[in-house]
């Protein structure tokens, strides 16, 4: 075994032997380099962990090939390990449990499908898998969960939120509950979350209404929907196409089932899932409600109208779902086309399906029905939640003002009482 100070004019001059060679540094005792026969050539560190002594054992790992790294860089790492061991940390420990630690990709979808499956809502955990899928694995998805740091973190948040900022939000979140899973099972200790002090981007509440004159627009697109059906919208290049359908033929004509689950979401304010997940054994005619037994606060009972009764009524009990897929007897998947071209041709682009939902509470908050009353019917849990249309329930404070402004009125022109 030699001694000698390991440069790198060492390390290039050694040449490999039968056997391996090994030479140690002669100002750091236990950091040594090792040549393989082979050829190759390794940093290593021998150590003894605790206070040492010839009664503990001796053991070596390899530190890096020195292709890898420099001879002081070497050495550096080499301290940490004695000084590690000294301590009573044996470093080969460490490195075989750091090894055992997975990647984020495999462990976001182990979390997605052992824990999230189990206790959250099907579409909650559709929407964790977008976030990873999309967003978090391109930054951080061959990392392993004990390597991304909070900086990484910070750079991933900051450049989703460059382009959506609640998308951004969401994404933190996600990864946030990944390695709460990851502490639960002991893959990372315990308060290890490098989400931990990322601030959230503040987020600004849209709640968008129909005025009287888009909900007129929007039923008489519904209509003409169903009907003749709705114009297409042709680029020039599709305009001067001699393949171009004929101007009489450019319409598509969509089934009742779509623009009738677009009326019920219109006419009873439920979320988009609650009516298209919705299923015969959850309506009740007889007595006008619907038993919704999966909804996002839970199972509630929604308090039908005639008119989404009689919406009810005329659509064909022909599997288990109200409204089902055209292909299968599954649920509809969604409502993206005949939604787009309906809210497009009555001008109101930015409407989105839940603003229906909006549009219905503040109809209902306008007329002076109470919060309370809106908030039942909309199957809120919360009061608070119901408080975005306060603005709305303005008849109660109209009266008032009223008979406030009467009575300064009378006694201004010098009536009494």
């Amino acid at each position: 075994m030699a001694v000698a100070r390991i440069t790198k004019r060492l390390v290039d001059a050694c040449k490999p032997a039968d056997k391996p060679v090994f030479i140690f540094d002669e100002s750091l005792k236990g950091f040594g380099l090792k040549v393989n026969p082979t050829g190759s050539k390794n940093y290593i560190v021998e150590y003894r962990v605790g206070a040492g002594g010839r009664l503990t054992r001796k053991r070596r790992i390899t530190i890096s090939a020195t292709s890898n790294m420099t001879p002081d860089q070497a050495r550096k790492k080499a301290r940490e390990h004695l000084a590690a061991a000294r301590t009573g940390i044996d470093p080969a420990n460490e490195r075989s449990k750091e090894r055992k630690v997975p990647d984020f990709k495999t462990f976001a979808y182990r979390y997605l499908n052992e824990e999230a499956a189990i206790r959250l809502k099907a579409t909650t955990v559709q929407n964790y898998e977008i976030n990873i899928r999309k967003h978090a694995l391109p930054f951080i998805g061959l990392l392993k969960l004990t390597e991304i740091t909070r900086a990484e973190i910070q750079q991933l948040h900051s450049e989703i939120g460059s382009r959506t900022k609640i998308q951004a939000n969401r994404t933190i979140e996600t990864i946030s509950a990944v390695y709460r899973y990851a502490q639960t099972l002991g893959i990372v200790e315990e308060g290890y979350n490098p989400t931990n002090g990322i601030k959230s981007f503040k987020e600004t509440p849209r709640t968008r209404y129909l005025s009287e004159d888009e909900f007129m627009r929007l039923g008489a697109a519904i209509r003409l929907a169903e009907t003749e059906g709705i114009p297409w919208e042709l680029s020039p290049d599709d305009i001067a196409s001699k393949h171009t359908v004929k101007p009489e033929n450019q319409r598509t004509i969509f089934l009742t089932g779509a623009t009738d689950t677009i009326r019920l979401l219109m006419f009873t304010g439920c979320r988009l899932r609650e009516i298209l997940n919705l299923t015969w054994s959850e309506v009740d005619l007889e007595r006008g409600l619907l038993f919704l037994t999966d909804s996002k606060t839970g199972a509630r009972t929604v308090v039908l109208n005639q008119i989404a009764m009689e919406i009810l009524e005329r659509q064909d009990r022909c599997g288990l779902y109200v409204f089902p897929s055209e292909y299968s007897d599954a649920p509809r998947a969604d409502l993206n086309k005949p939604w787009r071209a309906i809210r497009r041709h009555a001008g109101v682009e930015d409407l989105r399906l839940h603003d229906l939902r909006h549009s219905f509470a503040s109809v209902g908050a306008g007329a002076g029905m109470g919060l309370p009353i809106v908030g039942a019917l909309l199957g809120h849990k919360q009061a608070a939640t119901t408080e975005r249309y306060a603005h709305l329930d303005a008849s109660p404070l109209r009266q008032a003002s009223d008979k406030i402004s009467l009575k300064i009125e009378a006694a201004m022109n010098g009536m009494k009482g």
